[in-house]
C-alpha cells in the first residue's frame, strides 16, 4: 500500500499537494505545518501510523501551505486561505461525507471546518489541539521566536526540533531539523509562527455538531494539555483521553494512539451501517451515571473532575463494546450513559467491568439493568423499558448494581452472578412498582 500524490487549486490559485492511501469511508487527515506526508512515510513509525488509519478506509492527506510537496512560495497563510485549501481537497476528491482528524493547529482548522460543514463530518478527532494562540504560546515568546527564525535559521531549527522531542532521542531530534530545512523556509515558519500567535477558533469549537475524541500526550511543550482540556471544554460532549509521555509527534509510538482513534472511528461506521447497531424488540438496557457529581466536582475542582469524567466515559465505553453492547449515540456520562444488548448476560458482564472502571478512577456509579421491547428510532432506542431501566439505576447505591426482576430471571443460570432480594420499589412515572435485585459475586445454586 503506497500512497498516491495528487494536487488541487485553493481558490487563491495556490497549489495544493495531496495524498491517499486505501480504499473505504474517507477520513481526511490534517496535520500540523511541522509535519510533511511525504517525510513522515520515510520514518517506520509514520508508515505504520497512517496504514494504520487507512485500514478499511481511504486515509486523505492533505500537505500544508507552503510545506513539502505544496506551493512552497506563499503570502497568506490565514484562517479563510487554509480552509479554502482543505475544502479544494475535498471538493477535487467529491466527498460528499468524511471523518475528520487534525493534529495540533491542523486540528483548530478542523474544528473550523467541521463547525461550518455539519453535514459532511462524520466524526471528528483532534490531536493535542488548541482554540486559541495564547494557550500555546505568549505573545513575548512568540515574538523571540520569530525573531530567532529569521535572525538565525539553523540554530531555530535546532531549538524547534528539541521542543516537539524535548527528550529525544536524537535520532527524531536531528530528522526534525533535517525536515525543517528540506521541506519548508524560514519565511513560511515565520508567518505559521505568526499565524498561531493570533489563531482563535473558540466560536467555532462551541457549535460543533459531530462527536469529538481529543487525545493529548501529558507532557508534550508544543501545546500544553491545558490548551487540549480548554479545547474539549468548549466543544459539545467531546471525550478526552490523556496519553503518557511528551512528545508532540503523533506517529512517535503509533500504537499508542492508533488504538483509541481506530475505536471511536469504528463506532461510527458500525451505527451509519443502516444504523443496525442498535437493536430492536426484546433489549437488555443498561444506564450508569456518577454518583454525587456534585460533590466530586466540588471536592476536585471543574477542570479535574472534567478531565476525569472524560477519560472514565472514553473507558466505560470500551468496556459496554468489549462486552458486546452497544453505547447509545449522544449520551454522555454527565447525563448518564445509555446501552443496549442482545442478552442479559452481556448487561451483567459490562455493568460489573463499569462498576469496578467506576471505582479505580474514584468516581463510583449507580448501575441499573432492565429488559423489555425497545423501539429504534435513529441512533437512539425509546419505550417503556427503557424508562423503567433509567429508573432502576436511579435508586442504585454508588458502587452498586440494581436489576429487574425480569433480567434476574433472564440470566439467573448464566451470569456467573447472585441476585439479593431488595423488595418492591415504587419508581417514578412507572405505574407498577417493581422488584428489584442487587448483583452480588457467586453463583445461585
Amino acid at each position: 500500500m503506497e500512497p498516491q500524490v495528487r494536487f488541487c487549486t485553493s481558490a487563491d490559485g495556490t497549489s495544493i499537494a495531496y495524498a491517499t492511501l486505501g480504499e473505504g469511508p474517507p477520513l481526511v487527515h490534517l496535520a500540523p505545518w511541522t509535519s510533511d506526508m511525504e517525510w513522515d512515510w520515510e520514518r517506520p513509525e509514520g508508515r505504520t501510523f497512517m496504514e494504520g488509519l487507512a485500514e478499511g478506509r481511504m486515509l486523505v492527506l492533505p500537505m500544508r501551505r507552503g510545506v513539502g510537496a505544496s506551493q512552497r512560495d506563499v503570502e497568506d497563510v490565514s484562517l479563510e486561505a487554509q480552509l479554502a485549501d482543505l475544502s479544494a481537497v475535498i471538493d477535487g476528491l467529491k466527498l460528499e461525507r468524511f471523518d475528520l482528524m487534525g493534529r495540533e493547529d491542523g486540528g483548530a482548522l478542523c474544528i473550523a471546518y467541521a463547525a461550518d460543514h455539519p453535514e459532511q463530518v462524520g466524526r471528528l478527532v483532534l490531536w493535542a489541539p488548541f482554540v486559541h494562540g495564547t494557550d500555546v504560546v505568549g505573545p513575548e515568546a512568540g515574538r523571540s521566536l520569530v525573531e530567532l527564525v529569521r535572525a538565525n535559521w539553523p540554530l531555530a531549527r535546532r531549538a524547534m526540533a528539541d521542543i516537539i522531542f524535548p527528550n529525544g532521542p536524537i535520532e527524531w531530534q536531528k530528522w526534525m531539523s533535517s525536515y525543517f530545512r528540506e521541506a519548508v523556509s524560514n519565511k513560511v515558519v515565520a508567518k505559521h509562527l505568526e499565524f498561531t500567535m493570533r489563531l482563535d477558533v473558540r466560536a467555532f469549537a462551541s457549535r460543533l455538531e459531530a462527536p469529538t475524541l481529543v487525545l493529548h500526550r501529558r507532557l508534550q511543550r508544543t501545546v500544553p494539555i491545558a490548551a487540549g482540556r480548554a479545547a474539549a471544554a468548549l466543544i459539545p460532549d467531546a471525550r478526552f483521553i490523556t496519553l503518557e509521555g511528551d512528545v508532540a509527534y503523533a506517529y512517535f509510538q503509533p500504537e499508542q494512539a492508533l488504538k483509541p482513534i481506530r475505536d471511536f472511528l469504528d463506532e461510527g461506521r458500525e451505527a451509519a451501517a443502516g444504523e443496525s447497531a442498535l437493536p430492536e424488540g426484546m433489549t437488555a438496557i443498561l444506564f450508569l451515571d456518577i454518583a454525587d457529581s456534585t460533590a466530586l466536582t466540588t471536592k476536585l475542582g471543574d477542570a479535574a473532575y472534567r478531565e476525569k469524567e472524560r477519560e472514565l466515559d472514553a473507558s466505560l465505553r470500551a468496556a459496554i463494546t468489549e462486552a458486546s453492547g452497544t453505547p447509545v449515540e449522544g449520551k454522555v456520562l454527565g447525563d448518564g450513559v445509555m446501552a443496549v444488548f442482545t442478552s442479559a448476560r452481556q448487561a451483567i458482564d459490562a455493568a460489573q467491568r463499569c462498576r469496578d472502571l467506576g471505582n479505580e478512577a474514584g468516581l463510583p456509579l449507580h448501575l441499573g439493568i432492565h429488559a423489555g421491547d425497545v423501539v429504534r428510532e435513529g441512533n437512539n432506542v425509546h419505550g417503556g423499558a427503557v424508562q423503567v431501566a433509567s429508573r432502576v439505576q436511579g435508586v442504585a447505591a454508588p458502587g452498586e448494581i440494581l436489576v429487574s426482576a425480569t433480567v434476574r430471571d433472564l440470566a439467573r443460570t448464566s451470569a456467573g452472578v447472585a441476585f439479593e432480594d431488595r423488595g418492591e420499589h415504587e419508581l417514578k412515572g412507572i405505574a407498577e412498582p417493581q422488584r428489584l435485585f442487587a448483583v452480588r459475586p457467586g453463583e445461585v445454586g
